[in-house]
Protein backbone atom coordinates (compact mmCIF):
# COMPACT_ATOMS: atom_id res chain seq x y z
CA UNK A 1 0.00 0.00 0.00
CA UNK A 2 1.10 3.73 -0.51
CA UNK A 3 1.17 5.95 2.34
CA UNK A 4 0.30 9.02 0.75
CA UNK A 5 1.37 11.46 2.92
CA UNK A 6 4.90 9.79 2.87
CA UNK A 7 4.88 8.21 -0.92
CA UNK A 8 6.86 5.02 -1.59
CA UNK A 9 8.73 2.92 1.00
CA UNK A 10 10.64 -0.34 0.77
CA UNK A 11 9.92 -3.04 -1.81
CA UNK A 12 7.26 -4.93 -0.74
CA UNK A 13 5.56 -1.86 2.11
CA UNK A 14 5.18 -0.30 -1.45
CA UNK A 15 3.58 -3.56 -3.08
CA UNK A 16 0.83 -3.94 -0.54
CA UNK A 17 0.92 -0.22 0.39
CA UNK A 18 0.45 -0.03 -3.29
CA UNK A 19 -2.56 -1.98 -2.66
CA UNK A 20 -3.58 -0.92 -0.24
CA UNK A 21 0.59 -0.45 1.56
CA UNK A 22 7.91 -23.24 -0.23
CA UNK A 23 8.70 -31.05 -0.11
CA UNK A 24 7.19 -33.85 -1.82
CA UNK A 25 8.01 -37.81 -1.61
CA UNK A 26 7.92 -40.93 -1.05
CA UNK A 27 5.75 -42.03 2.33
CA UNK A 28 7.47 -41.77 5.46
CA UNK A 29 7.24 -42.08 9.49
CA UNK A 30 5.79 -39.76 11.83
CA UNK A 31 8.01 -38.75 14.73
CA UNK A 32 7.43 -36.82 18.08
CA UNK A 33 9.08 -33.80 18.64
CA UNK A 34 11.97 -34.01 20.44
CA UNK A 35 13.31 -37.12 18.82
CA UNK A 36 15.70 -35.54 17.19
CA UNK A 37 17.62 -33.83 20.10
CA UNK A 38 20.97 -34.03 18.98
CA UNK A 39 20.78 -32.05 15.14
CA UNK A 40 18.83 -29.26 17.17
CA UNK A 41 21.28 -27.00 18.40
CA UNK A 42 20.19 -24.24 20.56
CA UNK A 43 16.61 -22.85 20.23
CA UNK A 44 16.34 -23.03 16.38
CA UNK A 45 16.07 -20.31 14.22
CA UNK A 46 14.26 -19.93 10.80
CA UNK A 47 16.50 -19.16 8.22
CA UNK A 48 14.44 -18.56 5.06
CA UNK A 49 10.68 -17.73 3.40
CA UNK A 50 10.80 -20.11 0.87
CA UNK A 51 7.59 -20.80 -0.91
CA UNK A 52 3.54 -20.23 -0.12
CA UNK A 53 1.41 -22.98 -0.92
CA UNK A 54 -2.27 -23.01 -2.00
CA UNK A 55 -5.24 -25.62 -2.18
CA UNK A 56 -7.33 -26.01 -4.52
CA UNK A 57 -10.62 -27.42 -5.76
CA UNK A 58 -9.33 -28.61 -9.32
CA UNK A 59 -5.91 -28.30 -10.20
CA UNK A 60 -6.14 -28.36 -13.95
CA UNK A 61 -7.96 -25.52 -13.74
CA UNK A 62 -6.01 -24.13 -11.42
CA UNK A 63 -2.25 -24.44 -13.26
CA UNK A 64 -4.04 -23.34 -16.48
CA UNK A 65 -4.79 -19.96 -14.77
CA UNK A 66 -0.97 -19.91 -13.40
CA UNK A 67 0.25 -19.82 -16.62
CA UNK A 68 -1.43 -17.23 -17.82
CA UNK A 69 -0.75 -15.10 -15.31
CA UNK A 70 2.90 -16.22 -16.10
CA UNK A 71 4.01 -19.16 -13.93
CA UNK A 72 6.06 -21.61 -15.22
CA UNK A 73 5.53 -25.33 -14.15
CA UNK A 74 7.94 -27.25 -12.80
CA UNK A 75 8.11 -30.82 -14.78
CA UNK A 76 10.00 -32.70 -11.85
CA UNK A 77 7.23 -32.45 -9.88
CA UNK A 78 4.57 -35.33 -10.93
CA UNK A 79 1.21 -33.55 -10.89
CA UNK A 80 -0.44 -37.64 -10.85
CA UNK A 81 -3.03 -38.64 -8.81
CA UNK A 82 -1.54 -40.81 -5.72
CA UNK A 83 -1.71 -42.30 -2.26
CA UNK A 84 0.95 -39.93 -0.61
CA UNK A 85 1.54 -41.06 3.37
CA UNK A 86 3.71 -37.54 4.20
CA UNK A 87 1.04 -35.92 3.13
CA UNK A 88 -1.42 -37.80 5.33
CA UNK A 89 0.67 -37.35 8.10
CA UNK A 90 1.69 -33.33 7.40
CA UNK A 91 -1.61 -32.86 7.37
CA UNK A 92 -2.93 -34.97 10.13
CA UNK A 93 -5.51 -36.65 7.88
CA UNK A 94 -6.04 -40.65 6.59
CA UNK A 95 -7.56 -41.98 3.44
CA UNK A 96 -6.87 -39.41 0.72
CA UNK A 97 -5.20 -39.27 -2.65
CA UNK A 98 -3.56 -36.06 -3.71
CA UNK A 99 -2.34 -34.09 -6.69
CA UNK A 100 0.01 -32.05 -6.70
CA UNK A 101 2.13 -28.81 -9.28
CA UNK A 102 4.85 -27.08 -8.36
CA UNK A 103 4.57 -23.44 -10.19
CA UNK A 104 7.01 -20.80 -10.17
CA UNK A 105 7.89 -17.41 -11.83
CA UNK A 106 11.16 -15.37 -11.60
CA UNK A 107 11.95 -12.78 -10.30
CA UNK A 108 14.23 -10.17 -12.14
CA UNK A 109 15.45 -8.71 -8.78
CA UNK A 110 17.63 -11.97 -8.05
CA UNK A 111 17.18 -13.61 -11.17
CA UNK A 112 15.92 -16.95 -8.48
CA UNK A 113 12.67 -18.56 -8.83
CA UNK A 114 9.68 -18.36 -6.49
CA UNK A 115 7.42 -21.33 -5.73
CA UNK A 116 3.50 -21.42 -5.20
CA UNK A 117 2.79 -24.84 -4.69
CA UNK A 118 -0.77 -25.83 -5.67
CA UNK A 119 -2.49 -28.96 -3.74
CA UNK A 120 -5.87 -30.85 -4.98
CA UNK A 121 -7.63 -33.59 -2.63
CA UNK A 122 -9.84 -35.68 -2.61
CA UNK A 123 -11.26 -38.95 -0.07
CA UNK A 124 -12.36 -36.34 2.71
CA UNK A 125 -15.31 -33.17 3.12
CA UNK A 126 -13.95 -29.91 1.57
CA UNK A 127 -15.27 -26.75 2.69
CA UNK A 128 -15.11 -24.08 0.11
CA UNK A 129 -13.75 -20.39 1.09
CA UNK A 130 -13.71 -18.98 -2.02
CA UNK A 131 -16.21 -16.11 -1.32
CA UNK A 132 -14.38 -14.71 1.40
CA UNK A 133 -13.79 -10.81 1.22
CA UNK A 134 -10.27 -9.47 0.82
CA UNK A 135 -10.15 -8.43 4.78
CA UNK A 136 -11.26 -11.39 6.29
CA UNK A 137 -8.91 -12.88 9.25
CA UNK A 138 -6.79 -15.13 8.27
CA UNK A 139 -6.83 -14.56 4.46
CA UNK A 140 -3.97 -14.62 2.56
CA UNK A 141 -2.21 -13.50 -0.40
CA UNK A 142 0.56 -12.70 -2.68
CA UNK A 143 1.84 -9.58 -4.57
CA UNK A 144 2.96 -10.20 -8.11
CA UNK A 145 4.87 -7.36 -10.09
CA UNK A 146 4.40 -8.04 -13.91
CA UNK A 147 5.66 -5.99 -17.36
CA UNK A 148 2.58 -4.97 -18.21
CA UNK A 149 -0.45 -5.24 -15.71
CA UNK A 150 -2.51 -3.79 -18.24
CA UNK A 151 -2.23 -5.98 -20.79
CA UNK A 152 -2.12 -8.48 -18.34
CA UNK A 153 -5.47 -7.53 -16.90
CA UNK A 154 -6.84 -8.03 -20.45
CA UNK A 155 -5.32 -11.63 -21.22
CA UNK A 156 -7.18 -12.62 -17.97
CA UNK A 157 -10.31 -11.32 -18.71
CA UNK A 158 -10.38 -12.61 -22.59
CA UNK A 159 -9.34 -15.78 -21.53
CA UNK A 160 -12.81 -15.47 -18.53
CA UNK A 161 -10.50 -15.74 -15.74
CA UNK A 162 -10.39 -12.70 -14.70
CA UNK A 163 -11.87 -12.26 -10.75
CA UNK A 164 -11.31 -8.76 -10.41
CA UNK A 165 -12.36 -7.20 -6.60
CA UNK A 166 -11.11 -3.62 -7.34
CA UNK A 167 -13.95 -1.12 -7.76
CA UNK A 168 -14.92 -1.49 -11.76
CA UNK A 169 -13.42 -4.59 -12.16
CA UNK A 170 -10.64 -2.46 -13.27
CA UNK A 171 -6.61 -1.49 -12.36
CA UNK A 172 -6.51 1.42 -9.52
CA UNK A 173 -4.76 4.14 -10.26
CA UNK A 174 -2.59 5.31 -6.97
CA UNK A 175 -2.98 8.91 -5.31
CA UNK A 176 -1.26 11.33 -7.74
CA UNK A 177 -1.72 9.15 -10.89
CA UNK A 178 -3.86 8.36 -13.72
CA UNK A 179 -2.65 5.29 -15.22
CA UNK A 180 -4.23 2.04 -13.57
CA UNK A 181 -1.04 -0.01 -11.96
CA UNK A 182 -2.42 -2.36 -9.51
CA UNK A 183 -5.47 -4.06 -7.93
CA UNK A 184 -6.77 -7.86 -6.23
CA UNK A 185 -8.00 -10.57 -8.29
CA UNK A 186 -8.73 -13.93 -7.40
CA UNK A 187 -7.74 -17.01 -7.88
CA UNK A 188 -10.07 -19.74 -9.55
CA UNK A 189 -10.67 -20.83 -5.79
CA UNK A 190 -10.80 -17.22 -4.47
CA UNK A 191 -7.25 -16.82 -3.23
CA UNK A 192 -5.83 -13.50 -3.58
CA UNK A 193 -3.27 -11.89 -5.72
CA UNK A 194 -1.95 -8.11 -6.14
CA UNK A 195 -1.40 -7.25 -9.54
CA UNK A 196 1.29 -4.27 -9.32
CA UNK A 197 2.44 -2.98 -12.91
CA UNK A 198 5.86 -2.99 -13.80
CA UNK A 199 7.81 0.64 -12.36
CA UNK A 200 11.30 1.80 -12.83
CA UNK A 201 12.61 3.41 -9.72
CA UNK A 202 12.00 7.57 -9.50
CA UNK A 203 14.64 9.54 -7.56
CA UNK A 204 13.55 12.17 -4.64
CA UNK A 205 12.36 15.41 -6.20
CA UNK A 206 9.94 18.24 -5.25
CA UNK A 207 9.18 17.18 -1.61
CA UNK A 208 9.08 13.58 -2.82
CA UNK A 209 10.86 10.57 -1.40
CA UNK A 210 12.71 8.44 -3.81
CA UNK A 211 10.42 5.10 -4.75
CA UNK A 212 12.25 1.87 -5.22
CA UNK A 213 11.59 0.15 -8.84
CA UNK A 214 8.93 -2.59 -8.69
CA UNK A 215 10.62 -5.14 -10.77
CA UNK A 216 8.42 -8.41 -12.41
CA UNK A 217 8.53 -11.23 -9.68
CA UNK A 218 6.60 -11.67 -6.17
CA UNK A 219 7.20 -9.08 -4.41
CA UNK A 220 4.98 -9.66 -0.88
CA UNK A 221 3.28 -12.48 1.08
CA UNK A 222 0.82 -11.26 3.29
CA UNK A 223 -1.96 -12.61 5.77
CA UNK A 224 -5.31 -10.55 7.59
CA UNK A 225 -4.26 -10.08 11.46
CA UNK A 226 -6.95 -9.78 13.78
CA UNK A 227 -4.18 -8.84 16.50
CA UNK A 228 -1.60 -7.23 15.38
CA UNK A 229 0.90 -7.45 18.36
CA UNK A 230 0.30 -11.17 18.44
CA UNK A 231 0.92 -11.39 15.27
CA UNK A 232 4.07 -9.65 15.08
CA UNK A 233 5.46 -11.24 18.24
CA UNK A 234 4.95 -14.61 16.44
CA UNK A 235 6.65 -13.41 12.83
CA UNK A 236 8.38 -11.38 14.35
CA UNK A 237 9.82 -11.80 17.36
CA UNK A 238 9.79 -15.89 17.56
CA UNK A 239 10.03 -16.04 13.63
CA UNK A 240 12.74 -13.82 12.98
CA UNK A 241 11.14 -11.27 10.60
CA UNK A 242 12.32 -7.71 10.63
CA UNK A 243 10.24 -4.76 11.06
CA UNK A 244 10.15 -2.57 8.32
CA UNK A 245 8.76 0.95 8.98
CA UNK A 246 6.86 2.18 11.64
CA UNK A 247 6.11 0.30 15.15
CA UNK A 248 3.07 1.91 15.48
CA UNK A 249 1.88 2.52 11.71
CA UNK A 250 -0.84 4.98 11.19
CA UNK A 251 -4.48 4.04 10.10
CA UNK A 252 -5.26 4.59 6.52
CA UNK A 253 -8.59 4.88 5.02
CA UNK A 254 -10.25 6.78 1.55
CA UNK A 255 -10.84 5.25 -1.79
CA UNK A 256 -7.66 4.40 -2.72
CA UNK A 257 -7.51 1.69 -0.24
CA UNK A 258 -11.14 0.65 -0.50
CA UNK A 259 -11.04 0.48 -4.57
CA UNK A 260 -8.38 -2.09 -4.63
CA UNK A 261 -9.95 -4.63 -2.84
CA UNK A 262 -13.08 -3.87 -3.66
CA UNK A 263 -14.09 -2.18 -0.12
CA UNK A 264 -16.01 0.40 1.28
CA UNK A 265 -15.28 2.15 4.18
CA UNK A 266 -11.90 0.15 5.35
CA UNK A 267 -9.64 1.57 7.80
CA UNK A 268 -6.02 -0.45 8.18
CA UNK A 269 -2.50 -0.47 8.47
CA UNK A 270 0.21 -2.86 7.62
CA UNK A 271 3.19 -4.13 9.33
CA UNK A 272 6.05 -5.77 6.93
CA UNK A 273 8.22 -8.38 8.48
CA UNK A 274 11.45 -9.34 5.89
CA UNK A 275 12.88 -12.32 5.59
CA UNK A 276 15.76 -13.73 3.94
CA UNK A 277 14.47 -15.67 0.53
CA UNK A 278 16.51 -18.81 0.58
CA UNK A 279 16.76 -19.25 -3.22
CA UNK A 280 18.07 -15.69 -3.49
CA UNK A 281 20.54 -15.15 0.24
CA UNK A 282 21.02 -11.60 -1.32
CA UNK A 283 17.34 -10.93 -1.54
CA UNK A 284 14.64 -10.32 1.20
CA UNK A 285 10.96 -11.09 0.86
CA UNK A 286 8.16 -9.00 3.15
CA UNK A 287 5.71 -10.94 5.03
CA UNK A 288 3.09 -8.41 5.52
CA UNK A 289 0.65 -8.60 8.26
CA UNK A 290 -2.52 -6.61 7.22
CA UNK A 291 -4.99 -5.30 10.22
CA UNK A 292 -8.14 -3.61 9.50
CA UNK A 293 -9.29 -1.98 12.46
CA UNK A 294 -12.85 -1.73 11.31
CA UNK A 295 -13.22 -5.65 10.48
CA UNK A 296 -12.77 -7.11 13.80
CA UNK A 297 -14.59 -10.53 13.45
CA UNK A 298 -13.86 -14.02 14.73
CA UNK A 299 -12.28 -16.19 12.02
CA UNK A 300 -14.25 -18.71 10.45
CA UNK A 301 -13.44 -22.38 11.32
CA UNK A 302 -11.51 -23.84 8.47
CA UNK A 303 -8.87 -26.43 7.80
CA UNK A 304 -5.65 -26.85 5.95
CA UNK A 305 -7.73 -29.35 3.36
CA UNK A 306 -10.02 -26.72 2.64
CA UNK A 307 -10.63 -25.16 -0.97
CA UNK A 308 -9.40 -21.94 -0.30
CA UNK A 309 -6.63 -21.96 1.94
CA UNK A 310 -3.03 -21.22 1.74
CA UNK A 311 -0.31 -21.61 3.64
CA UNK A 312 3.65 -20.23 3.69
CA UNK A 313 6.96 -22.13 4.30
CA UNK A 314 9.76 -21.27 6.25
CA UNK A 315 13.42 -23.04 6.04
CA UNK A 316 14.50 -23.58 9.77
CA UNK A 317 17.64 -25.36 11.48
CA UNK A 318 17.20 -26.78 14.69
CA UNK A 319 13.39 -27.84 14.28
CA UNK A 320 13.10 -29.86 17.15
CA UNK A 321 13.70 -27.05 19.28
CA UNK A 322 12.15 -24.27 17.68
CA UNK A 323 9.13 -26.04 17.52
CA UNK A 324 8.85 -25.98 21.15
CA UNK A 325 9.37 -22.60 21.39
CA UNK A 326 6.52 -22.31 18.45
CA UNK A 327 4.00 -24.24 20.06
CA UNK A 328 5.17 -22.58 23.59
CA UNK A 329 4.14 -19.60 22.27
CA UNK A 330 0.63 -20.60 21.32
CA UNK A 331 1.13 -22.29 18.33
CA UNK A 332 -1.05 -25.64 17.24
CA UNK A 333 0.60 -28.52 15.78
CA UNK A 334 -1.52 -29.70 13.02
CA UNK A 335 0.71 -32.33 12.32
CA UNK A 336 1.74 -36.14 13.59
CA UNK A 337 4.46 -34.59 15.09
CA UNK A 338 7.39 -34.15 12.46
CA UNK A 339 7.52 -35.82 9.58
CA UNK A 340 10.19 -37.49 7.38
CA UNK A 341 10.76 -37.57 3.94
CA UNK A 342 12.52 -40.03 2.12
CA UNK A 343 14.76 -37.47 0.90
CA UNK A 344 15.26 -37.07 5.12
CA UNK A 345 14.07 -33.37 5.14
CA UNK A 346 11.53 -33.04 8.19
CA UNK A 347 8.68 -30.81 8.36
CA UNK A 348 5.80 -29.94 10.38
CA UNK A 349 2.83 -27.69 10.23
CA UNK A 350 1.37 -25.42 12.41
CA UNK A 351 -1.19 -22.86 13.10
CA UNK A 352 -0.28 -18.86 14.55
CA UNK A 353 -1.49 -18.13 17.46
CA UNK A 354 -3.96 -15.17 15.96
CA UNK A 355 -5.66 -16.00 13.12
CA UNK A 356 -5.02 -19.59 13.05
CA UNK A 357 -2.51 -18.83 9.53
CA UNK A 358 -0.85 -22.32 8.49
CA UNK A 359 2.49 -22.25 8.42
CA UNK A 360 5.52 -24.96 7.12
CA UNK A 361 8.13 -25.37 8.68
CA UNK A 362 11.32 -27.87 7.30
CA UNK A 363 14.52 -28.52 8.13
CA UNK A 364 17.01 -30.08 5.12
CA UNK A 365 19.24 -32.91 6.24
CA UNK A 366 22.67 -31.91 6.81
CA UNK A 367 25.18 -32.56 4.31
Amino acid sequence: MIDTRSGFSARVLVALACALGVLLAAPAISEAPGSHAAAAAGSGKVVALTFVGRMVGNLDRSVAFYKTLGFSQDPLANPAWRKDEVIEHLYGVKGIETRMAKMFVNDEATGQRFVVYLRELEGLPRKNLAEHTAWDPGVSHFGLVVPDAAQMWATLRAAGLLKARSWGGELIAPPGQTKGMLAYLTDPDGLDIELIDKRPAAPAENGRPARPAFVPGVSHVGLVVLDDAKARAFYGDLLGGQLQGAVDPPWLKGDFYDSAVGGHGNVLRFFNESFTEVSAPGGHMNFELVEFQNRKKPVETYGITDIGVGYVGFEVEGLDAFLTRVTAAGAKVVSDGIVTMKSGTREVMVRDPDVGGFVELFEHPKK
